[in-house]
């Protein structure tokens, strides 16, 4: 505020002094509402949810992410599953990580200031939370404190506009009312912030190639065009922008309109620790949950999504107060069905006024599971991870009742109601809309004898195979896996496979008998065929995850044993045991002291089947050592392999060999 001495000095008349004062205070007064407004917005969370009850405080909970800064937005089509699996690998590499109140600073040496940040995270690793952290931070005057106005934006929220017409400064005013009452519609004049969360959510046609430039901020036009000259920086150059995405999505923003591209990691190995320490304050029973998840390595690498690891609390909390002492669950499936048991018992004792002693499943949530599996599995032939109401009618989902399983299906709610002219629905993360998709998958086949996975089914199709169709059913799924080049059917195929051996729970939810062992074992052999098969290391490790759901480990039980004992031949090798060998080396949890390469690895076809392991295990810290040597022992090989005439296949084999092993270092 001027004190009228120095308007004089600065030639302003008192008039002007105290316009300018009044204009401050307005501005100050407006802040402080908008501060207020997210302040409450998000100061409570629900974990993965968003329902009614006990709020718990984002402070109090809040596990700091690991956010890396650098790489590209180019696109990353893998499944997302093997995406996490890849970085639970990732070599110990010296990178650059970032506090999320710092993702607006420059690193050293950068003299440009940062307008657009893109963050990349697979679905669940914390990118929501992460800027509703930064919002509260800047609320509660705890950072950012240079920034006057922080405005939040969902694409979900901005979905259901996307008819309308806006300026940029009637869109603040619609979902900011604070703004509108102060009178504030030169944003130019403020240091603002623009977050725009959930790209990939984005229904609206971004096109950044034949959009029309616009510069106006109040002036209207569709809100597609209006957000691709904000991004371009066409409209509001001043203000900064953070937009966060699923890898999938990232290409959408072109390369010259992002600044600066950082990455959610999700949780370290000390950070999961964190997480259930915080959750289960009885350090005993903390300390059990922990070591149980590290032994069942599949879901110590799920853990690395903090969605998950709520899901696991949520389960093991549940299992180890109903079943003392008893058998935790180890296999992802047995994980889920628990999720869904745990879910089906809260609307039971709550909403229905049942018992604990009452059947898991009562003729209306059966029906409800069945809507929703019908949901999970449409959607995810579509793509879609978020629907509208529509949608859920097609199924025939009562939309009350279905945000009364509020754990598993999400209604996104707002306090302005009247912003909203649709709801926005969807499952708490996309391992859920694919557990629930191959229960559907699986109830149906179980129940009717259709085959889901198969283009057309006739009647008399279904009536003739029935019988027999079991065991093709499953050889089905497998090659339709293993078709798919980027692995988007793995999660669904070990769900998939998992209910097969996880069938006392489901009763309640199949009209028809279950999978013999017979066909759990045509199922085994299935996969170890496969496995014989000159498959690539990714999908070789799915297959070993699926027999690890199906409770089969005598391939790697065996190869486990020839290695404690030193009798490893690798010139007696199958393929199948090959791939065993890559897996074990790939997911070993344990240092080995002495590794005899030269002991094991003699032959070309050793050297390329262990390539994709060798570079993948490459810069791990209790690896290096011995595959500095393998890579060296490696080049004494080919060096050796290379001296022979080039009219010899081994000649062509040792080029082929060094080509693979610098393209794969590179990356």
């Amino acid at each position: 505020l001027m004190h009228p001495s120095e308007c004089e000095r600065k030639y302003l008349s008192i008039e002007q002094c105290a316009w300018l004062n009044e204009a401050c205070c307005i501005n100050a007064l407006c802040a402080q509402k908008l501060k207020a407004q997210l302040k409450k917005k998000f100061q409570c969370v629900f974990e993965g949810i968003a329902k009614a009850g006990s709020p718990t405080l984002l402070n109090q909970i809040y596990t700091e992410l690991y956010i890396t800064e650098g790489g590209t937005a180019e696109v990353n089509e893998e499944h997302e599953v093997r995406q996490i699996e890849t970085a639970s690998r990732k070599p110990d590499r010296p990178e650059t990580t970032i506090r999320q109140e710092d993702i607006f600073k420059a690193s050293p040496g950068r003299d440009e200031p940062i307008r657009t940040v893109l963050t990349k995270g697979v679905a669940g690793i914390g990118k929501t939370v992460l800027t509703q952290k930064y919002s509260l931070d800047w609320a509660e005057d705890k950072a950012n404190q240079d920034i006057q106005f922080i405005f939040p934006f969902t694409f979900r929220e901005l979905n259901v506009l996307k008819e309308e017409k806006f300026s940029l400064v009637e869109l603040v005013h619609h979902f900011f009312n604070q703004t509108n009452e102060s009178g504030i519609c030169r944003l130019e004049d403020f240091q603002v912030v623009f977050i725009l969360d959930g790209l990939d959510e984005c229904r609206l046609n971004l096109d950044f190639n034949k959009t029309k430039i616009l510069t106006e901020t109040r002036k209207s036009t569709s809100l597609d065009e209006l957000l691709t000259n904000l991004i371009r920086g066409n409209l509001l150059p001043s203000a900064r922008l953070w937009i966060t995405t699923r890898p999938a999505a990232a290409n959408q923003i072109p390369p010259q309109c992002v600044d600066m591209v950082t990455e959610v990691r999700g949780f370290t190995d000390p950070q999961k620790e964190e997480y259930f320490r915080k959750r289960f304050r009885d350090e005993e029973q903390a300390s059990r949950i922990i070591s149980h998840i590290k032994k069942a390595r599949s879901l110590h690498i799920m853990c690395h999504i903090p969605v998950f690891c709520w899901i696991t609390a949520t389960v093991l909390e549940d299992v180890l107060e109903t079943r003392e002492g008893g058998e935790l669950p180890n296999t992802l499936t047995e994980m889920y069905i628990h999720f869904l048991v745990v879910q089906a018992k809260v609307k039971r004792i709550k909403y229905d006024g049942g018992a604990e002693t009452d059947p898991h499943w009562s003729p209306e949530s059966r029906k409800m599971i069945e809507s929703l599996g019908k949901l999970a599995f449409d959607q995810l032939q579509k793509g879609n991870l978020i629907f509208y109401e529509p949608d859920l009618t097609e199924c025939g989902i009562d939309i009350r009742a279905a945000s009364v399983y509020s754990g598993v299906f999400t209604q996104i709610f707002k306090e302005e109601k009247q912003l909203y002219q649709n709801k926005v629905f969807c499952f708490v993360h996309l391992s859920v809309q694919e557990f629930l998709a191959a229960l559907h998958v699986h109830l149906t086949f179980i129940n009717s004898g259709l085959n889901l996975l198969e283009e057309q089914e006739t009647t008399w199709k279904v009536f003739q195979t029935r019988k027999s169709s079991k065991k093709y059913f499953y050889q089905c799924a497998v090659d339709k896996a293993l078709q798919s080049p980027n692995g988007h059917l793995d999660l669904f195929l070990r769900f998939l496979l998992g209910l097969k051996t996880n069938q006392t729970r489901l009763q309640g939810l199949m009209t028809q008998t279950g999978s013999s062992s017979k066909t759990n074992q045509e199922a085994v052999q299935y996969i170890k065929k496969k496995l014989s098969e000159n498959l690539s290391a990714e999908k070789s490790i799915n297959l070993f995850h699926c027999l690890n759901e199906l409770n089969d480990r005598s391939l790697l039980e065996e190869i486990q044993q020839s290695l404690r004992s030193g009798r490893l031949s690798t010139d007696k090798l199958s393929p199948a045991q090959w791939s065993a060998l890559v897996f074990i080396l790939l997911s070993s949890e344990k240092d080995l002291d002495v590794f005899d390469l030269k002991k094991y690895f003699a032959s070309e076809e050793a050297l390329l089947r262990l390539l994709p392991m060798s570079v993948k295990l490459l810069g791990r810290q209790r690896w290096r050592n011995v595959n500095i040597l393998f890579v060296l022992y490696n080049l004494q090989i080919l060096t050796e392999i290379c001296s022979y005439p080039l009219k010899h296949r081994s000649s062509k084999t040792a080029i082929r060999i060094i080509i693979r092993l610098f393209t794969l270092l590179c990356k």
